[in-house]
């Protein structure tokens, strides 16, 4: 069934404990052989993201100074998405099953070929799948830089927060262009802190990546063509991944802290999937099916569209809303949701800190 969700804030949707409402469609999942990996697949999406990601830079070594690195800066921003959605599977151990054969893959994927520290995105991750959506707990919804909640409005304190949630809901997408850059200076930050795990080779990893990108702008192009295509790959790259993550759960039910909704109700209420084929799941890297991802997140990503009869089913015996709409009109929710946020309420207060 197709429908629109109001963005609101829920205080408590369903607060009765079902937790063999979830083992029951957890029964029939592992039944119909959909958490077995899929080596094969992966292999071949391995293989295949390497070759793309040779050519391109082959590519650009080859042009040279010309404008028409501007192409290539495109081409590599689609490449570099695909293998952040192979670092996305890792980090989830939806590739192997053992821990630590994923971690290399994240490693090697994140942190060296597309400069992303892949301990610090899975942590942050796996807070917002442990709670998606719920106010104070899922780091997605912090209010940083977009503002969820009428709470993170009435917050802002300078003239330029408030500007900027006034009119959110028209800046989202040039917001994106930025989204890339984020993520590093903050996984950077993140390799600073205390405590990190694997601090030295992820360090090493990404410092590797980040000396060896610069460097091969620097020595390939010009210095004007160079922050040229920097600009572009970053702002491209950054348009891409943010496009894809903002039909999953913007403009859907936000959870109140106290919140108690077993995990079923919890992962689909605050989930949205988009509609499409099989070029839609490849451009999405399979996050169109966010509501099994949310309810299977170790299940390997060519498995989500199989389970999706079992888990709607499911969920209409059990009386939940399965939401799921076309790409463009998931933009629309998000977008609506972010500008009634947004606008100007003379009623609303700061709220206490702490």
């Amino acid at each position: 069934m197709s429908t629109t969700a109001p963005a609101a804030t829920l205080s408590r949707p369903d607060t009765r404990k079902r937790g063999s409402d979830y083992a029951a469609l957890m029964s029939r999942v592992r039944d119909a052989g959909l958490l077995e990996r899929r080596l094969g697949y992966y292999g071949v999406k391995m293989i295949a993201t390497l070759v793309a990601m040779v050519a391109g830079w082959v590519t650009f070594v080859l042009l040279g100074e010309s404008w028409w690195q501007l192409v290539t800066a495109a081409f590599l921003a689609f490449v570099f998405a695909q293998t952040g959605f192979i670092t996305h599977d890792a980090g989830h151990r939806q590739i192997f099953r053992t821990r630590r054969a994923n971690q290399l893959v994240g490693l090697v994927a994140g942190n060296l070929a597309i400069g992303l520290v892949f301990g610090w995105w899975v942590d942050k991750h796996h807070r917002h799948h442990t709670h998606p959506n719920q106010e104070g707990l899922d780091p997605d919804i912090g209010g940083n830089n977009l503002a969820y909640t009428d709470g993170q409005v009435a917050n802002r304190k300078t003239w330029f927060g408030r500007l900027v949630v006034r009119h959110q809901g028209w800046l989202f997408f040039p917001m994106l262009l930025l989204l890339a850059i984020d993520l590093r200076v903050t996984g950077v930050k993140a390799l600073t802190r205390p405590g990190f795990r694997a601090r030295v080779p992820e360090a090493v990893l990404f410092g590797t990546h980040i000396v060896g990108y610069l460097a091969a702008l620097v020595l390939v192009l010009s210095p004007v063509q160079a922050l040229v295509f920097f600009v572009v790959h970053q702002g491209l790259l950054g348009l891409y991944l943010g496009s894809v993550f903002a039909p999953n759960h913007k403009g859907m039910p936000i959870l109140a802290r106290d919140d108690d909704s077993d995990f079923l109700r919890r992962q689909v209420l605050t989930s949205r999937n988009v509609r499409g084929g099989w070029a839609l799941d490849f451009m999405l890297g399979g996050l169109n099916y966010q509501i099994e991802h949310h309810l299977f997140p170790h299940m390997p990503r060519p498995a989500l569209r199989h389970a999706q009869p079992l888990v709607r089913a499911h969920c209409e015996e059990n009386g939940l809303p399965y939401l799921e709409t076309g790409l463009f009109d998931s933009y629309a929710q998000a977008l609506r949701h972010l500008d009634d946020v947004g606008r100007p309420r003379p009623d609303l207060r700061p709220e206490p800190l702490g």
